[in-house]
């Protein structure tokens, strides 16, 4: 009996799935059920109210501690509402597979927009539903390609080119270290780097890192071509959770060349100079290149990260020790044999 003497709840209330929202006060939720039935011609039988953000079915002990102007969605008999995450997949499920007309609405918007912020989210909006992951050959995605030469056929075979050219320039930066090394290892320095080069070779410069056919393992993408910052090399994954596809167009492609494949262990502050020194103070050991080469070269050592995680501060880490020259083998001992009487 007390709702009789309290001032109606006010409410912004929709039917599931539409946009258009109006405001409903009422004394219970049957009133206000009634209302938005009316309101949006449907049955009152079966017609129940939850809150849009949750989903939270709104009973008649639980109306009154709602907040006035609370967002409320009017559900009819067999409709369900998860909160307000099913609108945003409903949202995105339109631009999976955009319409063309979606797309020409939206251009037409942006030519004529002035304002930055609007700018920027119809310009966003625009990357967003003009991807076009599935395809892989010029002749199925022309734009992407824009700008790359002739020869490349495929958007795989260009960003295995991609990944083949930035290994290949840690191998020239440890070919240019050669003369900076003590002239009595200077010889042995320039072996090593040939070793190291004939490696990259049959390794193809490990361009699988960017090739989504690769297999899995070698590539550092999903079979459909999404890269996740790897973080920071003194933390374990990417706070903030940066993700691209390169494969989607060729916005995504350009920006993709801002990624870094960041040495853990610094290439020239650690890695190129304990290399240097390890030759130099060998004394009679052998040297473990391949230790040397994995740091330099492969994943072992190597994060693909965000241009705004990649620190560029010094990392302070050192080479393994116990790595660095190959374990000394013991000599057999042989057997004494036995004359015969």
């Amino acid at each position: 009996m007390m709702s009789v003497f309290r001032k109606p709840k006010t409410f912004k209330l929709r039917a599931l799935h539409s946009p258009q929202k109006f405001g409903v006060a009422g004394k219970s939720c049957q009133e206000v059920v009634r209302k938005g039935c009316l309101h949006f011609q449907l049955p009152v039988p079966g017609s129940r109210l939850c809150l849009y953000e949750d989903g939270t079915e709104v009973t008649g002990g639980y109306f009154w501690s709602i907040p006035d102007n609370s967002e409320l969605v009017l559900l009819t008999e067999g409709q369900t509402w998860d909160g307000y995450v099913s609108d945003i997949s409903r949202f995105l499920s339109v631009f999976h597979k955009p319409h063309v007309g979606v797309i020409q609405a939206a251009r037409q918007l942006l030519s004529d927009e002035q304002a930055p912020l609007r700018q920027k989210l119809l310009a966003d909006l625009l990357h967003t539903i003009s991807e076009n992951i599935a395809a892989e050959t010029r002749a199925e995605d022309p734009p992407w390609f824009e700008g790359l030469e002739s020869r490349f056929r495929s958007k795989s075979s260009y960003l295995r080119f991609s990944c083949e050219g930035r290994i290949r320039g840690y191998l020239r930066e440890v070919n240019a270290h050669t003369p900076a090394v003590g002239a009595q290892t200077r010889e042995e320095f320039a072996r090593v780097v040939d070793a190291m080069g004939q490696k990259l070779r049959a390794a193809q410069y490990n361009g699988c890192y960017f090739d989504r056919g690769a297999k899995a393992g070698s590539r550092l993408c999903t079979p459909e071509g999404w890269f996740s910052c790897q973080g920071p090399f003194d933390m374990a994954s990417c706070a903030s959770r940066h993700s691209i596809n390169p494969y989607s167009n060729r916005e995504s492609r350009v920006l993709f060349s801002t990624w870094n494949l960041d040495h853990v262990i610094e290439k020239k502050r650690t890695v190129i100079p304990t290399l240097a020194g390890a030759l130099e103070d060998q004394d009679g050991r052998q040297l473990d290149w391949e230790y040397f080469y994995s740091l330099l070269f492969t994943s072992e050592n190597l994060k693909l990260v965000h241009v705004a995680c990649h620190k560029k501060t010094t990392h302070g880490l050192s080479c393994d020790p116990s790595r660095i020259y190959r374990p000394r083998t013991k000599p057999r001992r042989r057997r004494a044999t036995r004359k015969c009487p």
